[in-house]
């Protein structure tokens, strides 16, 4: 392992899929973010020094998305490596939609949030998105470095 590699550590993230009428919630990344521009991803980002799982969870999605959730509960952890020079470990989660209409606040790195039936979704997707997805749809709970 090269000396700049021991100096990197992974993310410690959350992300979670949201329903509301037998729809979830998906926002376009935008260019500015750091990685996977375009792609249509869930609420999340990294947890915060002292915080829950459950507080990261509900402070990244009324951040990017101004809306309130509730009923959340852990659905997988997943380490990914899929974006260089952004490896995490994702905490993911579902729950349902509580309140609020969603917006795109323009410094965050998610826009063009929309409700989409989970068997028609637009593509492509944020690689840890479509691992939330599979993990809901399989009940698969374990990722590692995919």
């Amino acid at each position: 392992m090269s000396e700049e590699n021991k100096l990197k550590r992974p993310k410690v993230c959350v992300g979670v899929i949201i329903f509301k009428n037998d729809q979830v919630l998906l926002g376009k990344r935008r260019k500015t973010a750091s990685h996977g521009q375009d792609e249509y991803s869930f609420p999340g980002g990294k947890i915060e020094n002292e915080e829950s799982f459950v507080e990261a969870v509900k402070r990244e999605t009324f951040e990017e998305a101004g809306i309130k959730i509730k009923n959340i509960e852990f659905l997988s952890v997943i380490n990914t490596a899929k974006y260089k020079e952004h490896q995490a470990v994702l905490v993911s989660f579902r729950s349902d939609w509580e309140s609020g209409e969603p917006f795109s606040p323009p410094e965050e790195n998610i826009g063009e949030w929309a409700w989409y039936d989970l068997n028609n979704l637009p593509k492509p997707l944020f690689y840890p998105t479509a691992t939330i997805i599979d993990s809901y749809k399989t009940g698969k709970n374990f990722y590692d470095k995919e």
